[in-house]
């Protein structure tokens, strides 16, 4: 196991190319999940968990590692399995999403595939609303689940969305005239209702959809219909990661268009590295923003409507 990192940074170049890698674990059955390479900091031999009080059963436990205090969530147990037994003997996958860092044990880490988000697909429609699959694949003829990982951090470390009151003055006050339409792009469930109830709050309508494909398409039925996607749409947040389109190749098929290309974008995602900021600026993106702060994210859309946002991107926060 040690080194099947070694080499992840060396790959940020297929960022951009609707690429992407994925670790393959699995979670004490034979069944193989998924997780984008990009989020995961450290993959280790679970080290020793230490209890700590009025924890959600899900944390095993919390692991000091490197100088920090990581919780340690059981993935089995967090997507309703039963807990995986011999912890001492599982795996950890240290990974960032949101601006915080968490463990997730795992029974075992396979190895790393390199494949592409048109292969990825959103779960069939029978899943259900309390599934937490966000995609699936296959590899070499087996089925490969990846998992809402924000679900699973939204119910085990609930954070709040409330906007602040300061945030909320600053709307303009329309009289019997709309504010603005948003246009969200997230294959998350849990991300687009946090991002939708957020730009809801500041007065804002909101189309959403699951992913890149799905939301170019819109934008071109527009244009077929003459309209100006900048017309209907203060902005678009999207997403990074998405089945079968991400979101840097989104953001580059719109602004390549000049048809769309006046359509404000800011990426909005979970994950983090300093290949983000290049990518953002080489794909034409307007601004990117780590999740989820619902302050920042109500702010960003509050200066756009105003008019008072500079649209070139001068690094994400």
């Amino acid at each position: 196991m040690a080194g099947v990192l070694d080499t992840v940074n060396s790959r940020t170049q297929m960022v951009g190319q609707n690429r992407l890698e994925l670790l393959l674990f699995k979670l004490g059955t034979s069944q193989v999940y998924g997780i984008n390479v990009f989020k995961v900091k450290e993959v280790l031999q679970c080290p020793k968990l230490t209890m700590m009080p009025k924890l959600n059963p899900v944390v095993r436990g919390v692991a000091h590692i490197r100088g920090g205090t990581i919780p340690i969530l059981d993935l089995s147990m967090a997507t309703g399995a039963a807990p995986l037994p011999n912890v001492e003997n599982s795996f950890v996958i240290i990974s960032e999403y949101n601006r915080t860092v968490q463990g997730f044990l795992v029974s075992s880490v396979e190895r790393i595939v390199n494949t592409n988000w048109e292969s990825i697909h959103p779960p069939p429609s029978g899943t259900g609303k309390e599934s937490y699959l966000t995609a699936v694949t296959e590899l070499d003829g087996k089925l490969v689940e990846i998992i809402d990982v924000e679900k699973v951090i939204a119910e085990v470390v609930p954070s709040g969305d409330a906007i602040s009151d300061e945030i909320l003055e600053e709307i303009p006050q329309e009289d019997d005239e709309d504010l603005g339409h948003i246009l969200i792009v997230d294959d998350s469930s849990v991300a687009r209702k946090q991002v939708q109830k957020c730009m809801e709050s500041v007065g804002l309508e909101t189309t959403l959809f699951k992913n890149g494909a799905e939301a170019l398409e819109h934008l071109k039925a527009l244009v077929e219909q003459g309209i100006n996607p900048a017309d209907k749409y203060i902005m678009m947040i999207s997403d990074i990661e998405m089945p079968e389109m991400d979101g840097y190749t989104l953001t580059s098929a719109v602004k390549a268009d000049p048809n769309m290309s006046e359509l404000h974008i800011m990426l909005h995602t979970s994950l983090s590295g300093v290949f983000n900021h290049a990518m953002v600026e080489k794909v034409g993106a307007d601004d990117f923003m780590a999740k989820f702060s619902p302050d920042s994210l109500a702010s960003k859309a509050v200066n756009v409507l105003k008019g008072d946002y500079n649209p070139v991107y001068k690094g994400g926060e």
